[in-house]
Formats: structure tokens, C-alpha cells, sequence
């Protein structure tokens, strides 16, 4: 595919997604099934407005029955579903004019409310769906006229699905067994922070369709290791939310949870005291800078602030304290500017709570209200 995108200062190389890669597959398909002819390549128009043309792979043409492949690229975004061949196998069925989308080999099944797709059902998400069945509907139309005396079934499948699932978020949402069928735009955007925010959405929907209104929000693997052995929260009431810490507040409120607990390592969280809330490197850093201004407005002196702003680690940077009032006060400051900013941030329309810690000094401090949501969040496993 040679469409491409501008992402901090690099050209990127746009991909296609899974769901335009079935529909692709289903409509060549159906193609040669109803006219007979094999064909090495099928065009499809993507909901974003694109015009593709893909190639066609392993195509196996039978009298009642037609099966081919179209590969997954991904262009530039590092997806694991990359390479992967996504096979359609369509077959006449004797109910004129129907159309029947199902998944089978290498296809993840809904286990969990709140997703886009029905508990039972294969995770072919609603977009790529239409766009199976719209590819379908056209050969049927392009070779039998509208006058059908049968209708087709489409079994979409993704052998190494099974495989490839445990790389991704589907074991975590309630899919099980595989891949999900994605993609609202049929394009895949490289470096697509949105999809990760979208990625995000569909695991809190999932948590809120479960009955979970007190969830707790941590940036990462550190965050969960920390809330499992320290605080004994449960993962199954845990978001990830990467970088994306506004953002997922953001989603908290816009689903209504009661409260959030976010459970962070001090690298991460405090830049949240600077109100920077998308905490990758590459938009802000400012740690150093905010633990020695707290620091400072606390009585740290002015060597010891000259030593913290060399820290690379803010680890290293609480290590430069000499006075332990000084230290704990400074935490106890910059946690309550983190508790500040998250209320502006969602307007106080749920109740948040922070617990802050860091690998080498273990847990640092907490909101007052902190282990009440602790508590909240056991009380609300015990009654499941």
C-alpha cells in the first residue's frame, strides 16, 4: 500500500486492516463461487474513502464452496497481526438472498458483555461486518441479477489466530481463541495513538458492562505487580492505560465508573503534578523539575536542588534528600498537586484516588482516601 502519513518528522507507510482484509477475501469469494472464474486480485473501497486492490492468495475453487486468502500489512505500525493471511470461505445456502457472517478457525468468541459484538458471537466487530456483507451483496447482485434462489455464508478465518491472541488485549477483554475482525476506517494508521485510546475504551466498557464501578488505573506492569503484592487489588478490576492517563480519566467519567484509583510508579505519575497528562517522553519530561521545586518549597536547600536537577531517574532524585522531614513533605506535595490536577480534570465528576511508589523506595505515599477504594474495589470481588 502506498499511502502514507507525516509522524514526528517521519514518512510512515499507511497498512490495511484485518476487517478490510476479510471483506476483501469474501468478495473475491463470492466473485468466483457465482461467476466460476478464477481472479488474482479483488478491489474493495474502504469506509475511509480508499480504493484498494489486493492480491488474493491460496484461492481453492470448489462447485458449492470457494476459500482464498488475503494478507495482513500493516504498513509501518508495529501490529502483531502483520503477515497474517485472512481467509474467507463462502458457501450457497439454500435461503434466497441471505447473508450469514461467521467466524471459525483462528477467530476469537465474545465472552464478556460490553463489547461491540453479542456474547456467543465471533469478534467481527459491526464496520468490517457491513463491509463483508456489502462485498458479498455485490457479486450476488453483479451475477444472479437480485433474482437469487440461494443465499451465501461467509466463514472468516485466521489459522494462526489462536496464536497471535495471546499478544494482544483479547484474552484480557473475554475473547477467546483469537484474533478480533477490526477496523472502522479499513486503514490502518501508523503509530495510531487513537487506537490505543479506542483499545483502552473497549476494556473499561467491558469492566462497566460486568457490573464494576470501582476500577483502578495503572500506566503499566510495574503499576499492576505493585497493586497486586502491596495493595492485593485484583486484576480483573485493572485498566492499563500506557501513557494515556488524561485520556483514560477522561473515559472514567464519560462511562460513569464511581471511583478511580490510579497506582503508579513516581517516573510516570509525577508529571501529572505539572498537569501533563499524556506522560510519554516525547511531549514533556519535567520530573526533575517538579520534585525540586516541591523540594525547594519545602526547605530543600540549594545544592541539594542542584543535585536533583542532574538525576536522570527520579529514584536517583528522592536519593539526594538529606532531610527525611524534607523528603516526606515533598512527596506528600507532589501527590497533592497530582490529586489536584485529576480533579480539574474530570471535574470532580467521580471519585479518584492516587497511590504513588517507586521500585527502590517502595510505596511513597496516598491519598486519604485512597484505601477507602481499596477497599471498595475488594468489597465489589467479594460480592461476585
Amino acid at each position: 500500500m502506498e499511502q502514507y502519513e507525516a509522524k514526528d518528522k517521519k514518512r510512515l507507510r499507511c497498512g490495511y486492516t484485518t476487517g478490510s482484509c476479510a471483506a476483501a477475501a469474501s468478495k473475491a469469494a463470492a466473485w468466483m463461487l457465482l461467476s466460476g472464474e478464477r481472479i488474482s486480485s479483488i478491489t474493495i473501497m474502504t469506509p475511509k474513502g480508499t480504493l484498494l486492490q489486493l492480491p488474493l492468495e491460496d484461492v481453492t475453487m470448489g462447485e458449492n464452496s470457494v476459500s482464498c486468502a488475503v494478507r495482513k500489512d500493516s504498513g509501518d505500525d508495529p501490529d502483531v497481526t502483520d503477515g497474517m493471511l485472512i481467509y474467507s470461505i463462502v458457501r450457497k445456502i439454500p435461503d434466497p438472498g441471505k447473508i450469514v457472517v461467521d467466524g471459525g478457525e483462528g477467530i476469537g468468541r465474545v465472552t464478556k458483555k460490553g463489547l461491540e459484538c453479542p456474547v456467543g458471537c465471533a469478534a467481527i466487530n459491526p464496520v468490517p461486518r457491513k463491509m463483508i456483507e456489502d462485498g458479498v451483496r455485490w457479486a450476488l447482485n453483479k451475477f444472479n441479477a437480485g433474482r437469487n434462489s440461494f443465499g451465501i455464508s461467509v466463514e472468516i478465518c485466521a489459522p494462526l489466530g489462536a496464536q497471535i491472541s495471546e499478544r494482544t488485549y483479547n484474552p484480557r477483554l473475554g475473547i477467546v481463541d483469537g484474533i478480533s475482525i477490526l477496523g472502522t476506517s479499513g486503514i490502518v494508521e501508523p503509530m495510531s495513538e487513537q487506537a490505543l485510546i479506542d483499545t483502552i475504551k473497549v476494556e473499561m466498557k467491558v469492566l462497566k458492562a460486568a457490573g464494576k464501578n470501582h476500577i483502578f488505573l495503572t500506566p503499566g506492569n510495574y503499576g499492576e505487580e505493585f497493586a497486586t503484592q502491596n495493595l492485593h487489588l485484583p486484576l480483573t478490576c485493572a485498566v492499563k492505560t500506557s501513557n494515556f492517563i488524561g485520556d483514560s480519566l477522561d473515559l472514567a467519567c464519560e462511562l460513569k465508573f464511581e471511583s478511580v484509583l490510579l497506582v503508579g510508579h513516581m517516573g510516570k505519575l509525577i508529571k501529572l503534578a505539572g498537569g501533563i497528562f499524556n506522560t510519554h517522553s516525547k511531549y514533556a519530561d519535567a520530573r526533575m523539575e517538579i520534585i525540586a521545586a516541591h523540594g525547594a518549597q519545602w526547605g530543600a536547600g540549594e545544592k541539594t536542588v542542584r543535585k536533583i536537577m542532574e538525576c536522570i531517574t527520579t529514584d536517583e532524585a528522592l536519593s539526594c534528600f538529606e532531610d527525611e522531614a524534607i523528603k516526606r513533605k515533598t512527596i506528600e506535595s507532589i501527590i497533592n498537586k497530582i490529586d489536584f490536577n485529576i480533579k480539574y480534570r474530570t471535574k470532580k465528576q467521580i471519585k479518584t484516588g492516587i497511590v504513588l511508589f517507586s521500585k527502590e523506595h517502595g510505596l511513597l505515599g496516598k491519598t486519604q482516601n485512597a484505601y477507602q477504594q481499596i477497599a471498595k474495589i475488594l468489597a465489589q470481588e467479594e460480592q461476585e
